[in-house]
């Protein structure tokens, strides 16, 4: 099999074909209309915008190029990072060409160090990722073929190259953030010999003598990767690379909207409210306990954090994936358990007690998302840095928005420009 590189260029005459033929044959079809509630409540299920990674299925999930999330959770990143571009997954020799790639890309330059030493001291993580990936903006190959002048439909070959630039150095440079914010010691250096996830879970320095901390990164960075084009990481990443700003400035972009409250700081307010029932209940609680508990929390106006899905009307499959894997390497974990018991309890609270006075539930989807159950195999591994949980979330999610990145450039995906438009347009629209 080709390399990344090639095997993505020989699939670009037939995917650009495809995309002018819809567009010049079927471009007056509508796809989608918009209510009043969809254009005041952020555009929430509006159809507007093409991703080919992956799509979000409200029946089973996250599914990647055309594979159900479940069924390739043991590939490792570098994998998926592949199968997101390409929509193949790679052989033995296309993946340990990738793996060199990025081990190659992987030096971190001694300036990005001095500006995370240089802030101060109770800099959030998040802060210290985006400002180190945008600072490494100067090394930007996009920026300097494009100033140099180049033809439109090689704009790819540099983002790519971007691309594989900033994978190479995210894991590094995150691992060395968690030692320098936390007082871990100095950063620790990639090993070109291992893979991309086991490098970054190495980097950390956390111990793992069994190497099951490892296993955990790469399932981590799996699923976590990608989620469609419309999240607010993804969407702002393909906004600010719509204007031909280069992979540093869209990556650092997109992870800025990853730091916020509604995006990715879920896990950590779910791991939160766990350790918190754990420490009124002495421990693990009885399953009448955390029931009675759950549903007060509900009655009282509270959510319980991690339940309930704007999109899924199921169990979010990576939630799956991760309790699979607790179940495999932790199961005596005491928060492991409660996760467990949680999510015994809670959907059947969500579906049967929590309802309106017209007897219906409260919420559409009582099943758990992804962050109701990751951030307690985090935590049983020794990674208790709650702040911190949000780079991890980024590491992986630079896998998705960079895929897009490169794909938009390659297919000349125009600017992001929708229609605004006032209140007194709106409601003399609905005085029509």
């Amino acid at each position: 099999m080709a390399r990344l590189q090639e095997l993505f260029a020989s699939q670009l005459p037939a995917l650009r074909k495809e995309i002018k033929s819809l567009a010049k044959d079927h471009g007056d079809k509508k796809i989608s209309e918009v209510t009043i509630e969809q254009a005041i409540g952020g555009m929430r299920g509006v159809k507007g915008l093409v991703c080919d990674t992956s799509v979000v299925e409200p029946d089973s999930g996250l599914i990647i190029r055309g594979y159900p999330l479940l069924t390739i959770k043991d590939l490792w990143p570098e994998e998926i990072f592949y199968l997101l571009l390409t929509g193949v997954k790679p052989d033995k020799e296309a993946l340990a060409a990738l793996q060199m790639d990025l081990a190659a890309r992987a030096h971190v330059p001694e300036y990005v160090w001095d500006v995370l030493n240089a802030m101060p001291e109770d800099s959030h993580p998040m802060a210290m990722l985006n400002t180190a990936i945008l600072v490494m903006e100067r090394e930007s190959t996009f920026r300097a073929w494009y100033d140099k002048g180049m033809k439109k439909e090689d704009y790819w070959i540099p983002m790519m190259d971007d691309a594989l630039r900033i994978l190479g150095v995210i894991p590094v440079i995150a691992a060395g953030i968690y030692r320098l914010r936390y007082g871990k010691g100095e950063p620790i250096p990639y090993l070109p010999t291992m893979d991309w996830g086991a490098n970054y879970a190495r980097m950390l320095g956390l111990p793992d003598p069994t190497g099951d901390f490892a296993k955990l990164m790469r399932l981590y960075l799996n699923f976590h990767s990608d989620h469609e084009g419309g999240n607010v990481s993804a969407f702002s990443c393909h906004t600010i690379g719509s204007a031909l700003s280069d992979a540093f400035y869209a990556v650092s972009g997109g992870l800025n909207g990853l730091a916020g409250p509604l995006h990715g700081l879920a896990n950590q307010e779910c791991l939160g409210w766990i350790l918190d029932t754990m420490n009124k209940f002495g421990g693990v609680p009885t399953e009448k306990d955390l029931h009675d508990y759950a549903l007060n929390t509900l009655m009282s106006g509270r959510v319980v954090p991690g339940y309930g899905h704007a999109v899924l009307r199921v169990c979010d499959p990576r939630f799956t994936g991760f309790m699979e894997f607790g179940k495999e390497y932790i199961a005596n974990d005491p928060v492991y358990q409660t996760v467990a018991l949680t999510f015994k309890v809670v959907p059947e609270i969500l579906a049967k007690e929590f309802l309106m006075p017209d007897g219906k539930p409260k919420v559409k989807d009582p099943w758990p998302n992804v962050d109701a159950g990751s951030g307690a195999l985090l935590y049983h591994y020794g990674l208790t840095e709650f702040p911190y949980y949000t780079v991890l979330f980024s590491v992986s999610r630079a896998m998705g928005m960079l895929a897009q990145l490169v794909i938009n450039r390659a297919l000349g995906t125009a600017i992001t420009r929708p229609k605004s438009f006032s209140t007194e347009w709106l409601k003399k629209q609905v005085a029509k």
